[in-house]
């Protein structure tokens, strides 16, 4: 009996998508969650995997056709109903690309020892305990992930809740932990690979029911045969440590998965001291590095297979400073401008950074967006926070930023004029009945942008906890996919890095962005008895950018005209919330 492998649902807003490649052809095996084919859609590219073991006994659809959603791809079945050897050979120009076909139905001299093992790696690969791990659902709106980091390898001893690979979404990055202690046995997707929540991702089990191993020579038989003598012929020097240990019965099929992590980098961070003996260091562990002037490839890491930790840095930095310490003292130089690794490299965009360009060229090209620009007199707003903020840090344990007091005026402010906190719906305008805002968070991966919910309905106190929550979360990768959807106005805070003030982008589907720039102190012109006079001011810049399709200069007029009045006034009393 054959099964179909239909185009799966591949998000709400997609109907079809194109075959750009076959991984398999008419003939071959194939094993449950193997990948069969590539589909390309509007919105993203990604691999079909096999519902079921079995071979292939019919491609319905060409490379280069164009499917809708449930449209039956192919069909599998117990080999009964599969042509003969002949008639794969025909048909594969069509089906498969040249390179991947020609090693396996020609040149008897070196396909013939790689096929058997093949077609049979993956049955041995996971012992009779083995776990699966699955890709879990990380939000409602997101329906896939792609695989950027393994962080263990076949072989490799996890316990319970340790991390085993690193997921990147179009909303978050986040690590995938072991579901049980045990044995990673099978490694089923490989890095830079895109797969839908649910899909089996690896297995971990005892390690100790494993079938019998093939010989070694076949570990190269995988799909990505171009790929494979490169990790082949590095291994030896990057994983020599593992390759001896007397694991005879480890399933080889899965050799070359193991050790891609170590060629592959996959990550932007990377740079070209990993050839030289440095392991991958994350960007939280670089950036400390050339904070501190820390030469990695000086550095021995202390954590799982050498892994550099933060505190390896920290103890690495600590030893010259100690020693030149009296030199410093006696002559002062100036502060050296420190020099990026990434100097002089080329380096691929992440996944985020992607989303983030395609959505900031998008919103540049369907909307038009203007900026209008206030100057705020802060300086009651200054004393008054100076006054409390001490109190307000020792009754919440939070610290109280002028930002709280922007994002409260603001939220204020929406609520009496609504059309900025508007979201657009095709030719429609839709008024949101909370405010919810967006609060922009600068992590090393990139802008996010979590979101503060029901502002208009919280205190100074409540914002501030969730602020400061929000931002720490985003940047330890905690925070929910969820957690990043629902803004109807964005703040950002560029005057955390000095700015005086920008003009920022508006995402879609909101209409406006409030930018706030830096509190400066300057010379500023008073009314005193009803006499000019020079003072000492603290002010400050609110930069608004709007759709001009839908918001007026003068709706942003009157909306910065209250926000800068709520904060001169600075009569937040009742709101502080302690």
């Amino acid at each position: 009996m054959s099964t179909s492998v239909v185009l799966p649902a591949l998000g709400e807003s997609v109907t079809e998508g194109t075959v750009t490649r076959w991984l398999k052809k008419v003939g071959d095996s194939v094993q449950a969650d193997e990948g069969l084919l590539e589909i390309s859609t509007d919105k993203v590219d990604t691999e079909i995997p096999s519902p079921v073991s079995g071979v292939i006994e019919e491609i319905l659809v060409q490379e280069d056709e164009t499917v809708e959603i449930g449209a039956v791809l192919a069909k599998i079945g117990d080999g009964s109903s599969a042509p003969a050897e002949s008639e794969p050979a025909e048909s594969a120009p069509a089906e498969s690309a040249p390179e991947q076909s020609a090693p396996e139905q020609s040149a008897p001299a070196e396909p013939a020892p790689q096929e058997t093992p093949a077609e049979s790696a993956p049955a041995p690969a996971a012992s009779g305990d083995a776990k699966d791990v699955v890709l879990p659902e990380l939000g409602e709106s997101v329906t896939e992930g792609t695989v950027t980091r393994w962080l263990k390898q076949v072989g490799d001893d996890v316990a319970v809740d340790e991390p085993l690979l690193e997921i990147s979404t179009d909303k978050v990055d986040t690590e995938i932990p072991s579901p049980i202690a045990g044995t990673l046995t099978e490694i089923l997707v490989q890095e830079d690979e895109t797969v839908e929540v649910g899909a089996v991702l690896a297995r971990v089990g005892s390690g100790a029911a494993a079938a019998p191993a093939e010989s070694a020579p076949a570990a190269p038989a995988e799909e990505k045969a171009p790929e494979a003598p490169a990790p082949q012929s590095e291994a030896p020097a990057a994983e020599q440590s593992k390759a001896e240990e007397p694991k005879a019965e480890e399933p080889k099929a899965e050799q070359p998965k193991a050790e891609q992590p170590a060629p592959a980098a996959p990550a932007p961070a990377e740079s070209a001291s990993d050839d030289e003996g440095v392991t991958y260091v994350t960007p939280l562990v670089r950036k400390l590095a050339q904070q501190h002037g820390v030469d990695l490839s000086n550095v021995r890491g202390s954590g799982v297979g050498g892994r550099i930790r933060k505190e390896d840095v920290l103890k690495a930095a600590e030893a010259p400073k100690a020693e030149s310490a009296p030199a410093a003292a006696a002559a002062p130089a100036p502060a050296a401008v420190e020099v990026s690794p990434l100097r002089g490299t080329t380096q691929a965009m992440s996944r985020l950074r992607k989303v983030l360009a395609s959505r900031a060229v998008e919103s540049m090209q369907q909307t038009a967006q203007l900026t209008t620009v206030v100057e705020v007199d802060v300086t009651k707003l200054a004393n008054y926070r100076d006054s409390v903020k001490n109190s307000f840090l020792e009754k919440t344990g939070d610290k109280l930023s002028f930002l709280p007091f922007f994002a409260l005026a603001a939220a204020e402010a929406l609520k009496a004029f609504p059309i900025i906190n508007a979201t657009v719906d095709g030719d429609q305008i839709v008024y949101p009945a909370s405010e919810n805002l967006s609060i922009a968070v600068d992590t090393e991966r990139g802008l996010l942008t979590p979101v503060l919910r029901d502002a208009g309905d919280k205190n100074i106190a409540q914002i501030a906890h969730e602020i400061a929550d929000l931002a720490d979360r985003t940047r330890n990768n905690k925070l929910k996919p969820d957690e990043l959807a629902g803004g109807t106005f964005t703040l950002t805070n560029t005057g955390s890095r000095g700015a005086l003030f920008d003009t920022p982008v508006v995402f879609l589907p909101q209409s406006a962005i409030l930018g706030t720039g830096v509190v400066v102190k300057r010379p500023g012109v008073v009314s005193v008895d009803g006499k000019d006079a020079i003072s000492v001011r603290s002010y400050v810049y609110l930069a608004l950018s709007y759709d001009h399709r839908v918001i007026d200069g003068a709706d942003a007029a009157r909306f910065l005209s209250a926000v800068k009045a709520r904060l001169e006034a600075a009569q937040f009393e009742g709101q502080l919330g302690v």
